[in-house]
Parts: C-alpha cells; structure tokens; sequence
C-alpha cells in the first residue's frame, strides 16, 4: 500500500523544506510541490489558470500514485480551504493508499521571522508577511492532522509526519 501525504500550511510555514526532508527520509519516495504546476510570469490568477492548475496537480498526482516505483508520494501546497484538498481527493485515484492531510502550524511571531528572513535573502517579496499570517486562522477549521512546526526542525517536523 502506498502513503499519500498532502501537507498544507500558508506561505513560509516551511511546507516544502518538510516535504523535501520526507522525501529523503521515507523508501521510494516522490515529491511535488504545487507552485511548480504554476510557476508564471506574471502570475495571474484567473478561472482559466486556475482550473489550469488543479489539472497540472493532479495529472502528475495520478501519474506517481500509478507508478510501483513509488511507495510514497508527497504532496505540498498553500491548501487553505478544504474545498481545494477536496477536490484534489476527488480527481485522484486512491485506491490502495493510506492519505495523510496535514497542516503545517506556526505562530505569527515565527511565521513572521521566517519570513522576513526570506525577504532579506531576496527569495521572497514583503507582501507576502501579512497576506500569510492573514492565513494562519484558515487552517484550524480544515480536516487535517495539525502539526505545530514552532521551535522545531525542519528534520524533527517530518519525522512527526512520518509517524502517523
């Protein structure tokens, strides 16, 4: 049986360094991160890009789940609404897998430092601090396994994850 594991959590919560460790840490492993499906210049957000985008996930979802190289797949995105783990369930074929929701968890204090670090490193833009902590309360309500990432590594997140 294959282990699919969609980890959610809003923007430089650390989603994809946790993802990238699983990677590394669990047998046959596989990842995608789902900013790569939409990965534009400019970035636009319209219907058209994203019915565009959950295509593109779920495409290469299908296409890992399917492949016996794997025995595990990790998933990774923003996911703030359970409408959109939803309906990325819904277009998957999960037959013989054991699926893992979880949210990534941190305060505004360390989302914010964890930020602003990225900011100063010139990977990200300073717009992104508020319209992240914006987030933090969407995660609370969605049905997912919470995992608080606060004074935690990278390596002691995902080996909390992997022991689900």
């Amino acid at each position: 049986m294959k282990t699919f594991y969609l980890i959610g959590g809003t923007m430089g919560v650390g989603k994809t360094a946790v993802s990238q460790q699983l990677k590394r840490d669990l047998p046959n492993s596989v990842f995608l991160d789902g900013d790569w499906c939409w990965d534009a210049s400019p970035f636009q957000v319209t219907e058209e890009t994203k019915k565009m985008v959950m295509e593109n996930i779920c495409y290469l979802l299908n296409q890992f789940l399917h492949c016996s190289a794997y025995d595990n797949v990790i998933f990774c995105w923003v996911m703030h609404q359970q409408s959109i783990i939803d309906s990325i369930l819904a277009k998957l074929d999960t037959t013989d897998c054991d699926v893992k929701c979880v949210s990534l968890l941190a305060d505004e204090t360390t989302l914010r430092e964890r930020l602003t670090a990225d900011v100063e490193r010139g990977i990200r833009m300073p717009d992104v601090i508020d319209r992240s902590v914006e987030r933090i309360p969407l995660y609370r309500d969605l049905r997912t396994v919470k995992v608080d990432t606060n004074h935690k590594t990278v390596s002691m997140v995902a080996l909390e994850i992997a022991q689900l």
